[in-house]
């Protein structure tokens, strides 16, 4: 009971305190309109310029800090991709491979129902050589992409010990090998890591590497194959609007011969126009002519694409380096110039033996290995790498090359 009446007596208290706060706002001389607007107007004012200051204080803290520089301009821009592809690039994942496949089968099949009917009527001989070329460009291209898409980039071993860590995984809380980095994607760290592809729904790392830039060269043959031996198939029947075989078409309007002198020739009238059927193309020139263009659309996009994508990876490739390693050492390279030192990337052999390092053509293998479908693993097991520092090498290296 005095509990209650404890709460009761508070409550009393607090509605007094209120109506004595309320009366004493409202209820005064010196209240009526204007001292609200007043009141009002103060009220909007204030706020304004507390969010002025707000605004301003955040700008100052973004813009005007020795903090700012280019890169950190660029993490702020790509924070909203970044953001979609650590979310949605996993579970997207196997559209994008979906995608790649309808493509691919649908250049196939429009390849082998015009391109090859085409060629082989003008000249046989000629037809089997394209059947050849194009035969093997197709093989390797669908080796070389199943290959990147199954094959695992390689992980670091989650029971055994590594024998060379160069620091922490802040996400995996676990040692990593030298040129190793964790996958946001994936969630997991990945040896030799170049990137994350969603067009393999796979990273791309010291197992699959060579499968992914292999895969890039013969789309890009591939392509250029199409377009220059459908370049004159696409001007003819798209262009030109002609099929070879079509009957040339008549100029003028027809007209009826009188040879009997008491019959008057019929004019041709506008009457007789609009009776007259008019001209249309049947259904399979409209689908070969949507079929050429949708192929030279891909085909054209395609080799532009991923023709840029082969050669900035092809210069990475001959400075022994990944997408991720080209980052790193720009900024060490920075870094090391204001202090007046020379950086030298560690893992650059030189440009010949960068690309057998990387294509593996080492212990007796050939070209042959690149010009036919292989499952030749790369040297070394992605955990220990040699450099140009260590002493185990056998061929010495000239640091002024390299540098």
């Amino acid at each position: 009971m005095k509990i209650f009446n404890s709460i009761w007596s508070k409550c009393v208290n607090y509605w007094i305190y209120l109506k004595l706060c309320f009366f004493t706002l409202f209820c005064n001389l010196h209240l009526d309109q204007s001292y609200a607007d007043d009141v009002m107007e103060l009220t909007i004012w204030s706020k304004c310029v507390d969010y002025w200051i707000y605004l301003k204080l955040c700008f100052f803290s973004l813009f005007c800090n020795v903090h700012l520089d280019q890169s950190y301009a660029a993490d702020v821009v790509m924070e909203p991709m970044i953001w979609f592809v650590d979310n949605f690039t996993k579970c997207l994942g196997p559209l994008f491979v979906a995608c790649v496949v309808t493509l691919m089968s649908a250049v196939i099949v429009i390849s082998y129902w015009i391109g090859l009917p085409y060629w082989w009527e003008r000249n046989c001989y000629v037809t089997v050589g394209l059947l050849v070329v194009g035969h093997w460009l197709l093989v390797n291209t669908l080796f070389h992409y199943y290959m990147g898409v199954v094959t695992p980039p390689g992980y670091p071993p989650q029971d055994s010990l590594i024998p060379e860590a160069v620091s922490i995984c802040k996400k995996c809380i676990a040692p990593k090998p030298p040129r190793t980095h964790h996958c946001s994607v994936c969630n997991r760290c990945v040896l030799k890591m170049d990137h994350h592809c969603p067009w393999l729904n796979n990273c791309v790392g010291h197992y699959n590497h060579r499968y992914f830039y292999m895969y890039m060269i013969f789309i890009v043959a591939s392509t250029l194959f199409i377009m220059v031996f459908g370049f004159e198939l696409a001007y003819t029947e798209v262009w030109l609007g002609e099929r070879e075989g079509d009957d040339e078409e008549l100029v003028g309007h027809p007209v009826r011969f009188n040879n009997s002198g008491s019959e008057p020739v019929v004019e041709w009238d506008e009457e007789m126009e609009s009776r007259s059927p008019p001209a249309s193309q049947s259904p399979e020139v409209m689908w070969r002519r949507r079929s050429i263009i949708f192929m030279a659309f891909i085909c054209s996009g395609a080799f532009v694409a991923l023709g840029c994508l082969s050669s900035w990876h092809a210069n990475l490739i001959a400075r022994g380096e990944t997408s991720i390693e080209a980052h790193i050492n720009k900024s060490e390279t920075k870094r090391l110039a204001k202090l007046n030192k020379i950086y030298i990337n560690p893992y650059n052999f030189g440009r010949d033996k960068n690309w057998r390092k990387f294509l593996g053509l080492e212990r007796g293998r050939s070209w042959w290995h690149l010009l036919l479908p292989s499952r030749h693993k790369p040297e070394g097991d992605g955990l220990t790498w040699d450099s140009v520092f260590s002493v185990t090498e056998e061929v010495s290296v000239d640091h002024s090359k390299v540098s």
